[in-house]
């Protein structure tokens, strides 16, 4: 009994099924004499539900080996537009045509519809109906289709079931930049497509073989330059951490349901990536008009000060101020329009040179200024540099201040044995003025004896008179062949402040002209 109620229910299985396939045939609508059709009902025999699921990627498998084969997708991209870098939103915009190609051989027509040799072009109504690859921008910040959605997406099939999608779209594209010689920077910014749904056992991604990336030949930039660009295949990897491509792990999904173990198996893996980098030069005539000549000449400016008198403060002060408040407000305008990045920018290195510039013609008032009010003069070994800014810096005191603090016996002493010298000299003339033959000595040579004029410490002093026939004789001449002694120059201080803006005229620009040269030859050379 048990036996026949088995057999009974597989002969009913068997007829149900031959049944439900003539339902089913019925239903499908035929392809015969399909070059009389339109290419609005072809497509619509052609995607019917019995021939063409548009949720399932088209099938290929190896002649050899049976292996199921990926969908090969092909890209090419049209660039419209790119917009200048906004660099606080580190992000650019770009108008660009996309355009991808892959083989879906249950489109192709030309087995039942040999006549045709036209290709069947429609708009977004008939990508609807198709199978698409889901490609998307992995660094948009945002991205639309332009001008309308029926209009701007453009399909072809052809006989052979090689289908092409072009869309037109905008996008805004996150691009990392690196400013350390902003203005002189050269920043790569990178646009990248990945497939979202399948990884790269199901579908890859191909730059397409002849021009793969073009431009507008109309298309220009104001601020940058596009210097060149590349195109590159790569292949990302996706797991339960990184969720760029919608991979589910198996413990966030508490169902144990085979659908869902299989699209955790598909959704993590190894992903195909196309990107393609531009180059961009950033224009730097704007800048140097607009920011370093005038840095250059308001630092310039901060010089006049050297050419006034070091007493007229007002003018000094007032100029050196003015200077240094418009040279910080011509930068700032400058970095308004970029990040606040940690590291210093080449452009920062020249704000801070300059700064320092003007800053020292300030210093420079300050300190002339406060020479030009001493009172008392400063006593030079030597005039130069170096004993002036030593002098000026650590004044040491006068002679007539060491000759001060000599006791009275010393110049008593130093008086009365130059005193005894000349005593003795004028004992060796007789009373008409003859010398004396009798004293024979170095001053016996001379026809007229000399007058000896003594010096005590700063106060010169004559200690005997004589008349204008007579002749003088330096007690430090003559010693000067055994030593040398050192001589000064007297310097009032408001000499040495003219002194020294006059160095200054001839040291700020000199230092200007070797920072210059250090600072470009760095920005063209590093």
């Amino acid at each position: 009994m048990k036996t026949i109620s088995y057999y009974s229910y597989a002969t009913y299985l068997v007829v149900y099924s031959a049944v439900n396939d003539t339902i089913v045939d019925e239903n499908c609508p035929s392809l015969v004499n399909a070059d009389s059709l339109q290419y609005t009902e072809l497509i619509q025999r052609m995607t019917h539900v019995c021939r063409y699921d548009r949720l399932e990627r088209p099938i290929e498998y190896d002649n050899i080996t049976l292996k199921r084969l990926p969908i090969v997708v092909k890209m090419r991209i049209y660039v419209y537009l790119l917009q200048n870098l906004n660099s606080d939103l580190l992000q650019f915009k770009t108008h660009a045509l996309l355009q991808l190609s892959f083989q879906d051989k249950r489109l192709a027509y030309k087995e039942f519809a040999p006549e045709r040799r036209e290709t069947i072009l429609g708009q977004k109504h008939l990508s609807e109906r198709l199978w698409l690859p889901h490609i998307f921008f992995a660094n948009e910040r945002e991205s639309s289709i332009l001008g309308t959605d029926e209009k701007d997406v453009l399909t072809s099939i052809s006989r052979d079931g090689n289908v092409i999608i072009s869309t037109r779209l905008q996008a805004s594209l996150y691009c990392w930049m690196n400013f350390k010689k902003f203005p002189f920077d050269q920043q790569y910014c990178s646009t990248v497509l990945e497939s979202w749904m399948y990884n790269t056992s199901d579908l890859l991604l191909e730059w397409e073989d002849h021009a793969p990336i073009s431009f507008d030949p109309d298309m220009r930039l104001t601020e940058y330059n596009l210097a060149e660009f590349w195109h590159n295949t790569s292949v990302v990897h996706s797991d339960e951490i990184n969720m760029r491509h919608g991979a589910f792990s198996k413990c966030a999904i508490n169902v144990s349901l085979q659908s869902f173990t299989n699209f955790h198996i598909l959704a993590v893996g190894n992903y195909s990536s196309l990107s393609f980098t531009v180059s961009l030069q950033r224009e730097i005539g704007f800048y140097l008009l607009d920011y370093y000549l005038p840095s250059m000449m308001i630092v310039a400016i901060s010089w006049v000060s050297f050419w006034l008198q070091a007493d007229a403060s007002p003018p000094r002060i007032m100029l050196g101020t003015s200077t240094m408040l418009s040279f910080i407000t011509l930068s700032s305008s400058q970095s308004k329009t970029l990040p606040k990045v940690s590291y210093i920018k080449v452009s920062e290195v020249w704000f801070i040179g300059c700064a320092f510039f003007i800053f020292c013609s300030l210093v420079e008032f300050a300190f002339v200024n406060t020479i030009w009010r001493r009172k008392e003069n400063i006593e030079l070994k030597k005039v130069n540099s170096k004993y002036i800014i030593k002098s000026t810096l650590t004044p040491r005191p006068s002679r007539r201040q060491i000759g001060g603090s000599l006791s009275n016996d010393s110049r008593a002493r130093s008086c009365s044995s130059l005193d005894n010298i000349v005593s003795s000299t004028e004992s060796v003339r007789n009373g008409n003025g003859t010398v004396n033959p009798a004293f024979n000595n170095y001053l016996t040579v001379h026809p007229n004896l000399p007058i000896i004029r003594t010096e005590c410490a700063d106060s010169v002093s004559v200690c005997s008179d004589r008349s204008t026939n007579d002749h003088v004789v330096d007690i430090d001449k003559e010693k000067k062949s055994e030593k040398d002694p050192p001589t000064f120059t007297t310097m009032t201080p408001q000499e040495i402040a003219m002194w020294i803006d006059r160095r200054s005229r001839l040291l700020f620009p000199g230092m200007f002209l070797a920072f210059n040269a250090l600072y470009w030859t760095f920005v063209y050379c590093f």
